[in-house]
C-alpha cells in the first residue's frame, strides 16, 4: 500500500480519498461517480455532469456560477466522462489556489468543497421538479456534437467499431456517450431520472489532489453523504472472453482517403501483478515505442502503412493493434502485423530493445505525477483495480519482468476481430 494515497469511507459506497503533493499550489476536489455501462442509459447519464455544470440553488445560473469562482482567486469548475472496463464515470471537480495563499485568510478549501458539494447534490431545477429545458437542450446538443466528433475522427471510429464487434454483448461495447439515437431523446425529464439513479446507485469517490489541508472537504462531504440512505453495490471490474475460438472479420466502406485495419486479440486471463505488467511490456514492445517491433518493421523497413500501434487495456484484458493503411496493402500489413507477435513469442528481440521499451514505458509512468489532474487519474483507476500504488512503485515492478514472463504473456495472444475501414468500392476501383 501507497503511504502517500489515504482512502476512507464517508458513506454507503462513498470514499473520500487524499492524494497530497507539496509541489503544487492548487488544489483538485472532485466528486467521480461510478456507473454501470448500458446502451439504454448511457446518454441519459452521460448529460447529467454537463447540466450540473450549469448552476445550483444557491447559484442558480451559469454567470452567478462562474462569478462565485471567480471570487475564489479564478477557481475553475469542469466535467467529464469516462469508460473503465464495463464503467461510466461521471466527473465534476473544481481547481483552485489553496487557502495559504490566500490574500485575507480566506478558506478557499471549505468555499470550493462546499461549492462543489451544492452543484453535485443541489442542483437548479424547473418548477416541474426536473432540469432546465434550456440547459438540457445545450448539453444533449453537446453530446450529439460529441458522439458525432468521434465519428469524424477516423482512427477513433475504427477502434470503437473494433471493440463493439469484439465485444459485443459485454458492457465494454458501450460507447462512453452512448449512441445517437438515444442521445437525441435526451429530455428534462429522462436527465433528471438518471441523475437521481446516479446519486442513489453509482460507487463515489470523493478525491483531494494538491498541497493543502483536506480536513475542511472531508468533513463537508461526509456530512453530506453520511445520513443519505442509497442503494449502491460494491462495483467489481467485469471480466471478459480471455481467449478467440474464431476469427472475426468486418469491412466498412465510408468516403475516406486512408485505410483502417484494426485487430482486436484476446490476452488470456492474465490475474497477477507480474502477468499483467509482462502484458503491458510486450505490447510495448510490439508497438508502443518509436523503437517497436511494428513500427520498425510495418512501417519502416516494409512501407506497409502510415502509423501502426499497439495498446493493452488493463482493465479489459485486450490488445487493440490498429494501423493506417492503402486499401490493397491490407492482407499484407495484416500478416506482418501477426509475424510481428510471432516473433515475440518465439523470444525473437534483443536485450537492448527490452532494456528500452522498459525505460520508456517507466518514463510514461512519471507523467502521472506531473499534475492533479493526472495524478487524480492515476489514484482513480487504482482504485478500480483494487491498488494503491504510486507510480514509481509499479515502475519497480515493471522493471523486475523477465523477458520469460514476457514471452509466456505473448504466448496467450489470440487473434478476436479484423475490422477494416475503407472507402467506397468506386474509389477504390477509380
Amino acid at each position: 500500500m501507497s503511504q502517500q494515497f489515504e482512502r476512507a469511507v464517508v458513506g454507503k459506497q462513498v470514499h473520500f480519498s487524499h492524494i497530497p503533493d507539496p509541489k503544487f499550489k492548487h488544489n483538485l476536489i472532485s466528486a467521480n461517480f461510478i456507473m454501470p455501462l448500458r446502451a439504454d442509459t448511457a446518454s441519459d447519464n452521460a448529460v447529467v455532469p454537463y447540466i450540473l455544470r450549469k448552476g445550483c440553488r444557491t447559484c442558480p445560473d451559469f454567470s452567478a456560477l462562474n462569478a462565485k469562482l471567480s471570487a475564489l482567486y479564478g477557481a475553475t469548475m469542469n466535467t467529464g466522462v469516462s469508460r473503465i472496463n464495463g464503467y461510466q464515470i461521471l466527473s465534476v471537480s473544481i481547481r483552485a489556489l489553496d487557502s495559504r495563499f490566500a490574500l485575507e485568510n480566506e478558506d478557499i478549501v471549505s468555499e470550493c468543497a462546499s461549492l462543489l458539494a451544492s452543484v453535485v447534490l443541489d442542483p437548479k431545477l424547473d418548477s416541474n421538479g426536473f432540469f432546465d429545458e434550456k440547459d438540457t437542450a445545450l448539453e444533449r446538443q453537446f453530446i450529439i456534437d460529441s458522439i458525432q466528433s468521434e465519428i469524424n475522427d477516423k482512427r477513433t471510429y475504427a477502434i470503437s467499431r473494433c471493440m463493439q464487434t469484439m465485444c459485443e454483448g459485454e458492457p465494454v461495447a458501450v460507447r462512453r456517450y452512448g449512441d445517437l439515437a438515444t442521445a437525441e431523446k435526451i429530455t428534462p425529464e429522462s436527465a433528471y431520472n438518471a441523475y437521481r439513479n446516479m446519486l442513489d446507485t453509482a460507487n463515489i469517490e470523493v478525491i483531494f489532489t494538491g498541497s493543502g489541508k483536506p480536513d475542511a472537504a472531508k468533513k463537508i462531504f461526509s456530512e453530506a453523504f453520511c445520513s443519505k440512505t442509497r442503494n449502491a453495490p460494491d462495483y467489481r471490474l467485469i471480466p471478459l472472453r480471455t481467449s478467440a475460438d474464431t476469427v472475426r472479420e468486418t469491412t466498412e466502406r465510408m468516403t475516406i482517403s486512408q485505410s483502417k485495419l484494426v485487430m482486436g486479440l484476446r490476452t488470456g486471463a492474465p490475474q497477477t501483478d507480474e502477468e499483467l505488467f509482462a502484458m503491458r511490456l510486450c505490447s510495448a514492445l510490439l508497438g508502443g515505442t518509436p523503437f517497436s517491433k511494428l513500427f520498425l518493421n510495418v512501417r519502416e523497413k516494409l512501407s506497409l502503412c502510415y502509423y501502426c500501434a499497439a495498446n493493452f487495456d488493463m482493465f479489459n484484458r485486450t490488445l487493440i493493434i490498429d494501423s493506417g493503411i492503402e486499401a490493397q496493402n491490407k492482407q499484407k500489413a495484416q500478416d506482418e502485423i501477426l509475424r510481428q507477435i510471432k516473433a515475440i513469442q518465439d523470444n525473437d528481440f534483443m536485450d537492448d530493445e527490452l532494456a528500452n521499451t522498459k525505460l520508456l514505458v517507466k518514463n510514461a509512468l512519471t507523467t502521472a505525477t506531473d499534475s492533479p489532474a493526472s495524478m487524480e487519474s492515476w489514484y482513480l483507476s487504482q482504485t478500480m483495480r483494487g491498488r494503491s500504488r504510486a507510480p514509481g512503485e509499479e515502475a519497480g515492478m515493471l522493471e523486475a519482468v523477465t523477458r520469460e514472463q514476457i514471452v509466456s504473456a505473448a504466448k496467450k495472444i489470440s487473434l478476436d476481430t479484423i475490422y477494416f475501414l475503407t472507402g467506397n468500392e468506386q474509389e477504390a476501383q477509380a
